[in-house]
């Protein structure tokens, strides 16, 4: 008998050798879960366009009064400090009255007669310049007058006090400083004599014009006077400026340039 061991085992090898191909290429099959089971979506991609807006909070902001005057923003922005002393002072710390700051030709005093009154005389070769006489309302009683002469009775108030002035700041400044201050127009109001001795030094916190249709065009210039020279302010005489332009009649009122 013819042994045949050596082709048995030639066809063990030729089998072992085709099952590791086979088993080599056969791909692995997934798992299969839950999560298969569910179809994937793909999330839309976001861009800066597509952001959504997050709403803010609502926050209360106090509402403003829009019928404010400009001449009450003002009043209500003045820094409030006490009086520096007034040991110091003298009407000569602001130079003396009246100048020609301008250099028109004419000084402080004749420049207000002129803007104040209605109409005018002037005395021949002054250059247009000198008040002999003329008409006008006095603003703080509201009683016109005619004057037919030099007009002795009208004087130049200021409208913030030089005392005043000295108190709340002026007293920091140079003399050339003051001196401006003491010719500048917008503080300057022709009254007559009378009222101007009651007045004196007084702030708005203790002297007002008698005439009161008048005071807010007062209180204003005491404002636009203040904020222009960056004045100080006592706690009583800013309250008096808001209480002032606070009422219906001076709400409309404007800061006098």
């Amino acid at each position: 008998m013819k042994k045949t061991y050596p082709v048995i085992a030639l066809l063990v090898l030729a089998w072992l050798f085709s099952s590791c191909d086979n088993s080599a290429t056969q791909e692995p099959q997934p798992a299969t879960s839950f999560a298969s089971s569910v179809p994937t979506q793909t999330a839309p991609a976001i861009t800066p366009t597509a952001e959504v807006a997050v709403p803010s909070p609502e926050v209360s902001t106090p509402s403003v009064d829009t019928s404010s005057s400009q001449a009450l923003e003002v009043a209500l922005s003045l820094q409030v400090r006490g009086r520096a002393p007034d040991t110091d002072y003298s009407r000569d710390a602001f130079g003396s009255a009246w100048r020609d700051v301008d250099r028109n030709g004419c000084d402080t005093r004749n420049d207000i007669l002129q803007r104040d009154f209605a109409t005018t005389i002037l005395k021949s070769g002054t250059g247009n310049c000198k008040v002999i006489g003329g008409t006008w309302t006095d603003p703080y009683s509201n009683e016109s007058y005619t004057f037919d002469e030099a007009p002795s009775g009208a004087q130049i108030d200021h409208v913030v006090s030089l005392k005043n002035a000295w108190q709340m700041g002026a007293d920091q400044w140079s003399e050339d400083v003051r001196v401006e201050f003491a010719n500048d127009p917008l503080n300057l109001r022709v009254t007559i004599a009378s009222l101007n001795q009651q007045k004196s030094d007084s702030n708005a916190a203790s002297w007002l014009p008698p005439f009161k249709p008048g005071r807010c065009n007062f209180i204003a210039t005491q404002v636009a006077v203040k904020a222009k020279w960056n004045l100080y302010v006592t706690e009583s005489e800013k309250e008096v400026f808001v209480t002032i332009l606070s009422k219906p009649e001076c709400q409309e009122t404007k800061l006098p340039n």
